[in-house]
């Protein structure tokens, strides 16, 4: 049976390789196929559709990763089967990306004042491609190449992690308006790595609110997590997914994990898709 990975990132947002090199990538790899979930964008969607339609039983899912906020914590929402051309859908993106370079320029502003020589535009300069959002592992870069740390995990342990020196956040949209967000756009909302939240009380929230899936399977997660967020997938009625959360390799290391990692079967991705208004 195909194994698809549910959670990739390209050069749209703060991933290393475009939208057609993962889809080539992961078709080297006999991948039977992987979903784009690009960070607040779908600039990268069509792109990989594109590449997909050249590869034989391959499937390409549209799909993205919100960011949102509760009680200080990121918390992230996968959609999937998404209409990516839905214009109220875009408007509501644009806005997010708004919020996200203001988060940016914040965490820039606490490296300064921390000591460390750094700009946006060194940052910005940093993205793979020129429509593509910023994010905090392009920072990372910054970093690395200037000698203060020696890898994207040492920024984010020491810099860029929650509660961590340069820290920052902004006023965001809340998980629940995430999960609606991806909905009125036709797609399928999952709450993404939950072990990395430590805020299980959501689960359920969310479900009230139309979550649909759980990423039980996360290149972050331990056996143990998996087990766990399996169990409670079962409990709350929410299809189990999978993902490696693929960024690329920076620095000759593959941040999060690698491609095809983590994965769902084709049954998984087949109930996702039975639930969105625009692909079922």
């Amino acid at each position: 049976m195909a194994n698809i990975d549910m959670h990739t990132h390209s050069t749209a947002s703060d991933g290393v390789n475009s939208p057609a090199q993962n889809v080539r990538l992961a078709a080297e790899k006999g991948l039977g196929g992987l979903a784009v979930t690009d960070h607040d964008t779908v600039s990268g969607v069509s792109e990989a559709l594109s590449e997909a339609a050249s590869h034989s039983n391959f499937l390409c899912i549209p799909g993205i990763e919100i960011s949102t906020l509760d009680n200080g914590q990121d918390i992230h929402v996968l959609g999937y089967f998404i209409d990516h051309e839905n214009a109220e859908f875009l408007s509501k993106l644009e806005e997010l990306r708004i919020v996200r370079n203001k988060r940016n320029e914040k965490i820039v502003n606490n490296l300064q004042e921390l000591g460390i020589s750094i700009t946006m535009e060194e940052v910005t300069a940093k993205r793979k491609s020129s429509s593509g959002n910023i994010g905090r592992p392009h920072i990372a870069e910054v970093l690395m190449e200037k000698g203060i740390i020696s890898s994207l995990r040492e920024a984010f342990d020491k810099y860029l992690g929650k509660g961590k020196l340069a820290y920052a956040i902004t006023e965001r949209i809340s998980p629940a308006d995430g999960v609606n967000i991806i909905l009125d756009a036709g797609g399928v909302p999952v709450l993404a790595h939950p072990g990395l939240y430590d805020q299980d009380e959501l689960i359920p929230q969310l479900k009230e609110h139309g979550l649909a899936g759980l990423e039980v399977y996360h290149s972050d997660h331990s056996a143990e997590q998996e087990v766990h967020y399996r169990n409670l997938a079962e409990r709350y009625q929410l299809i189990p997914t999978g993902g490696s959360d693929y960024h690329g390799i920076r620095n000759g290391k593959v941040f999060h994990g690698d491609l095809g990692n983590r994965y769902s079967d084709l049954i998984t991705v087949e109930k996702l898709k039975s639930l969105s208004k625009k692909y079922r």
